[in-house]
């Protein structure tokens, strides 16, 4: 069975993104974070994206801006097979992606059952409180950045339920970046 895991960069205050749409430009990014990036991308083995963050994802990463600015993230994102779940989008053409419009608790679950590496959910807050939701993520890998701004989107904005968790791991950066890694609880009706 796949490993689920989500991976967000957060503000020390819980937003993933700034008070205007897509305001990410707090990521506190350099080499260190460029090398964890890697190592997670080359141990993940599929991509899972609601409608928004995929568009902003597709948007950058085959660009040439992306590819000169980080050649091996840029060709591992395009390279990894990826699915975005939405029921607005017609097409996707970000390549190799597959789009999904019905049943994603349903799609995912089955896609956990295959071999192969990891599945990594990113960004995707409204589509990570569904999957929550279904007990269906694993892993809450969130990589706190030193900034509070004060407002802007939360993470677990749709959470009505109690979500515990049990701490994995923790991972300081040089930059001031701190890695925690979760995992559900049992009480919360996972393995």
């Amino acid at each position: 069975m796949r490993t689920l895991y989500l991976f967000n960069m957060v503000t020390l205050d819980g937003y993933f993104e700034g008070p205007g749409k897509g305001q990410i430009d707090w990521h506190n990014v350099n080499a260190e974070f460029n090398t964890f990036a890697m190592d997670q991308l080359n141990a993940t083995g599929m991509l899972l994206f609601g409608r928004v963050t995929y568009e902003g994802m597709a948007s950058y990463w085959p660009t040439p801006t992306a590819i000169a600015n980080d050649p091996e993230i840029a060709h591992a994102m395009n390279a990894i097979p990826k699915a975005v779940f939405s029921r607005t989008l017609d097409k996707a053409d970000w390549s190799n992606t597959r789009l999904v419009k019905q049943d994603a608790p349903q799609t995912v679950a089955k896609l956990k059952q295959e071999p192969g590496k990891a599945i990594g959910l990113f960004g995707s807050a409204d589509f990570a409180a569904t999957l929550t939701a279904h007990a269906l993520i694993d892993e809450y890998r969130l990589i706190v950045n030193p900034v509070v701004l004060g407002s802007g989107i939360p993470l677990f904005k749709q959470a009505h339920d109690r979500l515990s968790l049990k701490l994995l791991s923790v991972r300081p950066f040089n930059s001031g970046n701190v890695l925690l890694t979760y995992t559900p609880t049992k009480s919360n009706g996972h393995s």
